[in-house]
């Protein structure tokens, strides 16, 4: 596909790396909180649309997984978007319960000071939608 196509035109044609994956964030589509990054591959992606709730690729454990299938906390997927030259997928998501397995709200509940961590499990102002 050209670029030019893929950048302006109306068929979804994600640009996989050479792993076959693209990096996927999702946010709350109620507070526009970042929640999590994660990796799609083609399935992922495909399964995602079919059911409306988020599956990923876990590089860590070689398979394809839907957000929750253990926990219970899925990510319902309320508008999905990719971006210009289509190598990132925007969630916007519904969650049912903390996004993070840390059992965080958000998997971004720390802030750097320095060298340093510090736990801030606050949503950010600039988050936050009109």
């Amino acid at each position: 596909m050209a670029d030019l196509e893929r950048e302006t035109g109306t068929v979804l044609a994600p640009k996989w790396d050479a792993a076959g994956l693209v990096t996927a964030v999702a946010s709350d589509a109620a507070t526009g909180e970042l929640l999590m990054v994660a990796h799609m591959n083609r399935e992922a992606l495909a399964q995602t649309i079919a059911t409306g709730e988020a599956h990923f690729w876990s590089r860590s454990r070689g398979r394809l997984w839907k957000k929750g299938e253990t926990s219970g906390h899925i990510l319902r997927v309320v508008d999905a978007r990719v971006d210009c030259d289509q190598d990132a997928i925007w969630l916007r998501v519904d969650p049912v319960g903390p996004a993070c397995h840390t059992e965080a709200r958000s998997c971004f509940y720390r802030r750097i000071e320095g060298d340093s961590l510090v736990r801030d499990d606050a949503v950010p102002a600039a988050a936050a939608l009109p």
